[in-house]
């Protein structure tokens, strides 16, 4: 197994239940969906041993991500390799055809941090963002408090039922790039379809939860409001609307959305080759509109929409050839 060279590792979607869910992913996966229920996430890369990620064809189909990483270390980290217990980034798209609850993630943990005993063992925190791919008339994201809020004001807002009031909301329209750093109340829904990218946690405090009822208990979902409004940056104002930084216009229009300490993204769209990798670190290819291949030792593989590639770091640049107007997005791990 050892001997095996490494390629483009395209992984299966995992799909997940969600009260607030609906069924477009249909639309946007080739995997059919579980079911008839409300489906709210595919986690597309993900190294959770609850969940783990299983690769979907090549000579290690059916491997899982921690499994490949495991046997390949510095083959597919390159120069990362042996800085992570696990992959660190958690790649999804979500549907949210109702409203997710207003949530927040714990800020990531160090010696002197107050929320370090809301992690659980292994867990670190949880900063994210968004890529909107399609939304309606109904669709709203929060993401923030609006200006001046203190906890005070948010816990009178909880016993009148106002949360809303207090979060900074706008209508999302396709391509908006929204981020979401550690300690950002935040909420999506409305019919709202993205990609999510974010540090590998799975760790939410529930503030609110719009009274939803989960049709498969006929009980609210518990909430952690303590939890939530100890872990909230109220400081913070960098959450939310980014402006995308154009870097290159050929041979496709190239720019950056993301940029923190976590991961970088950037969103590549037009219809003439372009080269994607980078020497000796690994790279994520996610595949939003349109088809192409990634060619690499003489060899095309297809890229279809909702698709998702691990890059290995050994790999270096690889030709991408679009089959008409594509809309990729490439994310790295900074070193």
């Amino acid at each position: 197994m050892s001997q095996i060279p490494l390629y483009p590792l395209r992984f299966e979607p995992i799909y997940q239940y969600r009260i607030w869910g609906g069924r477009r992913l249909a639309n946007l996966l080739s995997a059919p969906l579980p079911g008839n229920g409300p489906i709210g996430e595919a986690w597309i890369l993900s190294d959770r041993d609850d969940h783990p990620s299983q690769v979907a064809d090549g000579p290690l189909k059916g491997r899982t991500i921690a499994q490949v990483l495991e046997q390949f270390p510095k083959q597919a980290m390159g120069k990362l390799a042996g800085r992570f217990r696990r992959f660190p980034l958690l790649l999804k798209f979500l549907d949210a055809r109702e409203m997710l609850s207003v949530q927040v993630h714990p800020g990531y943990v160090r010696k002197d941090d107050a929320h370090a005993d809301l992690l659980p063992a292994g867990e670190t925190g949880k900063t994210e963002a968004w890529v909107v791919l399609e939304a309606g008339m109904k669709s709203r994201i929060y993401a923030g408090l609006k200006p001046g809020t203190t906890e005070a004001d948010l816990r009178r807002a909880l016993a009148n039922g106002a949360v809303a009031d207090r979060l900074a909301c706008f209508h999302p329209k396709p391509a908006d790039a929204v981020f979401l750093p550690a300690g950002t109340v935040h909420s999506l829904g409305g019919g709202v379809l993205v990609f999510e990218v974010q540090q590998n946690s799975d760790v939410t405090f529930r503030l609110y939860d719009w009274d939803h009822i989960d049709a498969k208990t006929g009980q609210p979902r518990p909430l952690q409001v303590d939890q939530a409004l100890a872990c909230i940056n109220f400081a913070d104002s960098t959450a939310g609307l980014v402006a995308p930084v154009v870097e290159a216009t050929t041979p496709v229009e190239r720019e950056r959305l993301f940029d923190c300490e976590h991961f970088r993204l950037w969103r590549l769209r037009g219809q003439s080759p372009f080269t994607i990798g980078a020497p000796d670190v690994p790279r994520v290819l996610v595949c939003i509109d349109g088809t192409g291949q990634i060619e690499h030792g003489g060899i095309a593989y297809e890229a279809g929409k909702g698709d998702v590639f691990l890059l290995p770091a050994v790999l270096g640049a690889c030709a991408f050839q679009p089959l008409g107007a594509v809309t990729a997005l490439e994310i790295e791990i900074p070193e």
